[in-house]
């Protein structure tokens, strides 16, 4: 008679959907996160999340919609503004992203905010 081996535990070869690829990757990148940290809580190499860091970033883009003209740099100027009292509930400055992704910052952000988020843009 033979033997039979039986493991137990998840299966090894996992398969995950872009957005579980991409919510990962969100999380482990986001500031603060410690990347390993990620990995254990999602039981996943290191590896295979630079893997699929990677390969986003070599995906194509989609075309920009018509009649948006390509990216170029504007002056960013920060004025010291004696009124303070603005009700804070319209943006002061919108960047509109590739795919329909917007980012709003307000005038009640603080000057390191806005350059953590632009960095981050980056």
């Amino acid at each position: 008679m033979g033997q039979i081996t039986v493991f137990a535990g998840p299966e090894r070869r996992r398969r995950w959907s872009d957005e579980e690829r991409l919510r990962i990757l969100t999380e482990a990148f986001s500031p603060g996160a410690c990347v390993a940290e990620v990995c254990r809580r999602h039981d996943i190499s290191t590896a295979l999340i630079y893997t699929w860091r990677r390969k986003f970033r070599q995906a194509p883009v989609e075309p920009a919609p018509q009649g948006l003209s390509e990216p170029r740099f504007a002056e960013a100027v920060v004025a010291e503004d004696a009124r303070s009292g603005g009700s804070g509930t319209c943006p002061a400055m919108i960047i509109d992203l590739a795919r329909g992704k917007r980012v709003s910052i307000f005038a009640s952000a603080l000057p390191l905010q806005v350059a953590a988020a632009l960095k981050a843009l980056r």
